[in-house]
């Protein structure tokens, strides 16, 4: 695993160490690392937002649309 120091204003340091002891993180870096995840996952949602809204228009999702999907599925339809 890298290392990377950071340097904070006390008023931040302040925060992290009360999220830390607030949220029961074990140390500082968890509470770090859990930010950074958070980031990566909100900007890979809203690139997954972007593709689809320039896709084109979808499907109308309406019963015929899930009798296809059960007829891919082998299920059975059901009434």
């Amino acid at each position: 695993m890298a290392t990377m120091n950071i340097s904070l204003p006390d008023s931040l340091k302040a925060f992290v160490d009360e999220q830390v002891a607030d949220r029961s993180y074990g140390t500082s870096s968890e509470y770090v690392r859990e930010l950074i995840r958070r980031e990566r996952d909100r900007e890979q949602l809203r690139r997954m937002l972007l593709e689809g809204a320039q896709s084109g228009p979808g499907r109308v999702i309406d019963d015929a649309y899930f009798e296809e999907l059960r007829g891919l599925a082998g299920g059975q339809s059901q009434a």
